[in-house]
């Protein structure tokens, strides 16, 4: 009997929490695939306010001293008056930068590092060089670099045809010199014809083979097929609910736009963002590097963040994935503290006061990647040209 009157209410229990349960259950709305904590009015308000020109998007979450560019879409190339574009140098350009006879290996190309298909970076955590070495920083994608101010990832070439020979005389990476590189295109009757098509005459040179290079590359540009893109250009339907919450998180909450910003999405300035590892394994110093100014300790590029869902993984040493990254940003990232003998360092870095505590939600998380992944163009694929011979002078 005893057992029984356990077990009845044992049954009345449950059925007591069922009903609790259940009623709980109706007062929670039911997840939707990773949506943020806004309510579908607030989703509406936004696409009504999004709808408009991007001059009268909602004021955005700025720093004092930020020099904010709106969003937008890429204005038309420029060229430099000193490498103007034709579309023999581009030719040209392109067979120079798939044929990786130029290296010293005889086998690592441009190509080898930037390949279209994956965004024009190359999908490793840090690239490969001369002799399959292992290099210290993830290869950046060239899309857009014609909007470029600084190159590689401490801003040490001004130009892409600077970074271009940089390359070439890294002894890591294609460990050559500009002598062998112009002996092997001289020593080619179908490279010195491109020359002439390109230059007016067949004399290969190294400048002008770093002109027709950087020419190549300059054309490698969004082509405005990007959700985000038509967004702007007047498509309302073009983001969905998420990316358009996303956008919204981006500019405000997330503070996305206080580096990121403009139509390339990159202030094109240096920030520490608490990576450099100081005093640790995968230490890099970032633009001190280059400045020798400790200010600049642990600074590194602001990345275009066009096409960045293919251009993984993430950030100058390549360690980290997307939701890894927004899941840091959201936390403000890395805290720096000094060990007792590195509080009077003069180099010990200073993260960017930029950087705040977010507390996303899940939701938020999700809907910012959903934004980011907005921005991705449709997918393309250059492939290499028939290359000359080399030795048939």
């Amino acid at each position: 009997m005893v057992r029984i009157r356990r077990a009845g209410r044992m049954r009345a229990m449950l059925r007591f929490s069922c009903v609790l349960l259940l009623a709980a259950c109706a007062q929670v709305p039911a997840p939707t695939g990773g949506a943020s904590d806004a309510s579908a009015a607030t989703t509406d308000d936004l696409r009504a306010a999004y709808r408009r020109p991007p001059a009268e998007w909602p004021q955005p979450t700025i720093d004092a001293g930020v020099a904010f560019v709106e969003l937008g879409r890429l204005p038309k190339a420029v060229f430099p008056a000193d490498n103007p574009w034709s579309k023999e140098k581009e030719a040209l350009g392109r067979a120079l930068f798939f044929d990786g006879r130029l290296s010293g290996t005889q086998q690592m190309s441009c190509a080898s590092c930037h390949d279209s298909v994956l965004g024009w970076a190359d999908g490793r955590t840090t690239s490969f060089g001369h002799g399959a070495q292992a290099l210290a920083r993830n290869a950046p994608s060239i899309l857009n670099a014609v909007h470029g101010v600084h190159f590689f990832w401490d801003g040490r070439a001004a130009s892409l045809e600077d970074q271009a020979l940089a390359v070439f005389e890294n002894e890591k990476e294609m460990a050559t010199s500009g002598t062998a590189v112009v002996e092997k295109l001289a020593s080619s009757r179908g490279y010195r014809a491109m020359f002439a098509s390109a230059f007016g005459d067949d004399e290969p040179t190294m400048a002008r083979t770093l002109a027709a290079i950087a020419t190549f590359e300059r054309m490698q540009q969004s082509d405005g097929s990007s959700a985000f893109d038509r967004f702007v250009g007047g498509d309302a339907a073009a983001l969905d609910d998420a990316q358009l919450r996303g956008l919204h998180l981006f500019r405000t909450k997330a503070r996305c736009v206080n580096c990121h910003h403009g139509p390339a999405f990159t202030d094109h300035g240096f920030h520490d963002v608490g990576l450099s590892y100081y005093g640790r394994k995968f230490e890099d110093l970032g633009r001190y590097r280059v400045t020798k100014d400790p200010a600049d300790v642990g600074r590194f590029k602001t990345p275009s963040l066009r096409n960045v869902a293919r251009t993984g993984p993430y950030m100058h040493n390549g360690l980290f994935d997307l939701p890894g990254l927004v899941n840091m940003y959201s936390a403000g990232m890395a805290v720096l503290q000094p060990k007792p003998e590195q509080r009077d360092d003069p180099l010990f870095p200073k993260k960017s006061p930029l950087l705040h505590k977010l507390d996303l939600s899940q939701g938020e998380k999700g809907d910012l990647i959903a934004f980011l992944e907005a921005l991705s163009d449709r997918r393309r694929r250059v492939m290499a040209p028939e290359l000359p011979a080399l030795g048939d002078r």
